[in-house]
């Protein structure tokens, strides 16, 4: 046997040097905490200033509580807006707004063909057929599709007509409450206001509202109109077929059309039917 055994690598080695004193507990302290209180110091400093700065400036203070109020106001009133539209019917929205205003000094019909249907009323296939269509992880996610947006992202750096990638919560929030067009500030309201909905209404009363709001036709909204205006009957006994066409329009209901379908539509409309068979029909929407 070897006599000589390994060191115990795991036994504290005794201490060299004395000992700091107890009482010298400033001398222990790292140096960055000194550097981190430092840096808060000039930070809060910098912060007294521009209040001094401001106070000194009537008019800069003024504008200053003009826009905090402001923020405020905006923000507890649509807050306020989207728990009374929980319960509430959604009669007007903006985009509804827009259409109307856009019949100005044209030969268009102004006539705006809408018509509130509670949820209980309208056809489980219309509801199934606009999932299969739009979004077909909306019983699952909450308001944003991020596989669909990294997959949207990739296809769009090919694509000459870049492929969007909203939810069919984003759609509402969009719809409800906000103005048509592109813009950054117009982007971040939506992903608030999707976020809202998401928490307050639930999954249930965001599918109700998109079935009423989405724009079907021209100056048509939900699908209780275009199934009037369209097949002569209420959305309460859409067929399949039926209302796969209505989701197969809702790309772009202006130029597409419910009553006199194109090839495309007609192709669309089948590869709808056939993905609301493939997720397991009504059930897929049962538990919302």
């Amino acid at each position: 046997m070897n006599p000589q055994r390994p060191a115990n690598t795991f036994r504290t080695p005794p201490q060299q040097g004395p000992r700091p004193k107890a009482g010298n507990a400033s001398a222990q302290r790292p140096a960055s905490s000194g550097r981190a209180s430092s840096t808060q110091k000039r930070d809060s400093g910098r912060f007294a200033k521009v209040r001094r700065f401001i106070r000194q400036q009537p008019l800069l203070e003024r504008i200053y509580w003009i826009m905090l109020k402001t923020f405020l106001w905006l923000f507890f009133g649509s807050f306020g807006y989207v728990i009374i539209l929980k319960y509430v019917p959604v009669w007007v929205t903006p985009l509804v707004v827009s259409r109307w205003a856009d019949t100005f000094g044209t030969d268009e019909s102004s006539h705006v063909y809408k018509k509130w249907r509670p949820y209980e009323k309208i056809s489980k296939e219309a509801a199934l057929a606009v999932v299969s269509s739009e979004d077909q992880n909306f019983p699952t996610h909450w308001g944003f599709d991020f596989d669909e947006i990294q997959d949207a992202i990739k296809e769009n750096q090919t694509r000459k007509r870049p492929r969007g990638a909203s939810t069919i919560s984003q759609q509402v929030a969009k719809n409800v409450f906000l103005w048509n067009g592109r813009s950054y500030i117009r982007k971040g309201l939506e992903v608030y206001f999707t976020a809202l909905i998401e928490l307050i209404w639930g999954k249930k009363r965001i599918l109700e509202v998109y079935l009423n709001v989405a724009e079907t036709g021209p100056m048509t909204f939900g699908v209780e109109a275009a199934s009037q205006r369209y097949y002569g009957h209420s959305a309460a006994s859409l067929s399949r077929d039926e209302a796969a066409r209505i989701a197969a329009v809702l790309p772009n209901p202006r130029l597409f059309s419910i009553k006199k379908p194109s090839n495309y539509i007609q192709r669309r409309t089948r590869q709808i039917a056939r993905q609301m068979r493939y997720l397991g029909g009504q059930k897929y929407i049962r538990n919302l």
